[in-house]
This record gives structure tokens, C-alpha cells and sequence, in this order.
């Protein structure tokens, strides 16, 4: 068959055979969709495709078998759904995760890349370094003046956030560990 001949047929078929499908279906969309999908096939299978005694038979049966088979695709995903439990009701984010948000917000751009880099993703230096662009000495005092700066940012907030730094536990150093020394303010 040529692309002409092809088309022609694709022009008188398609209408006529969506409209099977449609009755079949009851969804107009997927009845288009199936054709579509039936008419790439017989495309890819051209050649032959004349070799059929009735092309549109055959578009038909291929355009009703896709419908079929996407019916039970979806009924298959429902079963699925129906049988899933609904998910569990998760807390929302506490005070301390809301301060150290807020806390990163303040930072410069580079600073807080290199943090979420270093703590969060765990990468090490040299990690960071290449994936930002950055001389690794350049990545270590983006590091410590980010840490300082955080370490700053979350006391003052733990007063606000918390009720003070013996509330909840008790104070927190600034990713969530033990204080340091710098942060305490006191020296052993």
C-alpha cells in the first residue's frame, strides 16, 4: 500500500471506525486514542497490510482488543489502589526543622549550598567542590563562616521557636547535635 493509498483509506476509515470503538467504549477520547494506536500499527505493517482482505476489519479488531486491554490495565490499577491502605497521616515538620529552614534562608546562596551539600546530601568537600565550581579551601570557609552564621541564627530563634534553650530537650547545636563549645559559650 502507498502512502497515498494509505492515506486515503486512513481518511474514510478513521471517523467510521472511532465511531465503533465510541460505541463500545462510551469514551469518545480513548475510542480516537485506540484507532490512532491501530492505525500506527497497520502503518508499521503496510506492506502486507493489503495482503487482508478487509483493512478496516482488521484496524477494528486491533482498535477493540487496545480498548480491551486498557480497560484492564485500569481496572487492574484500581484493584491496586482499592487494596493499598490509605498512607498514614505524617506530622508535619517541627519547630527545630522550621527554625533551621528559616535559619538557611538567611545565609548566602553559596553558604547554604555548601551546607545542604556537606549535612544534608553528605557529600564530603571535594564532592561539593566539584559540583559547585568551587577550590575546596573556598568550600571549607564557605562551610565554617555558614556554620557560624547558622550556629548565630538558631539560638537567637530557639528562645523564639522553642521557649529557650531548656525547653525541649534541652539546647541543640546548630545541625541538630550536640552544642559545641563556641555555642555554648563555654570553654573546658
Amino acid at each position: 500500500m502507498t502512502e497515498d493509498e494509505f492515506d486515503a483509506f486512513y481518511a474514510s476509515a478513521f471517523p467510521r471506525v472511532v465511531g465503533q470503538v465510541y460505541a463500545f467504549t462510551g469514551d469518545h477520547g480513548q475510542a480516537q486514542d485506540v484507532v490512532q494506536e491501530a492505525f500506527v500499527r497497520a502503518w508499521d505493517r503496510r506492506r502486507d497490510f493489503l495482503a487482508t482482505e478487509a483493512p478496516e476489519a482488521w484496524i477494528r479488531t486491533v482498535a477493540l482488543r487496545l480498548a480491551v486491554s486498557h480497560w484492564r490495565r485500569a481496572r487492574r490499577w484500581l484493584d491496586l489502589v482499592r487494596r493499598t491502605p490509605p498512607p498514614e497521616h505524617a506530622p508535619g515538620p517541627g519547630p527545630e526543622h522550621l527554625a533551621l529552614v528559616e535559619a538557611l534562608r538567611q545565609l548566602p546562596d553559596a553558604q547554604r549550598l555548601a551546607i545542604v551539600l556537606h549535612h544534608l546530601c553528605d557529600l564530603s568537600v571535594d564532592q561539593v567542590a566539584a559540583e559547585t565550581g568551587a577550590p575546596t579551601g573556598t568550600v571549607k570557609a564557605r562551610l565554617a563562616r555558614g556554620r557560624a552564621a547558622l550556629a548565630k541564627l538558631l539560638t537567637a530563634s530557639e528562645a523564639d521557636v522553642v521557649g529557650g534553650p531548656g525547653a525541649v530537650g534541652g539546647p541543640r547545636g546548630a545541625l541538630g547535635g550536640p552544642p559545641s563549645e563556641k555555642e555554648t559559650g563555654r570553654v573546658r
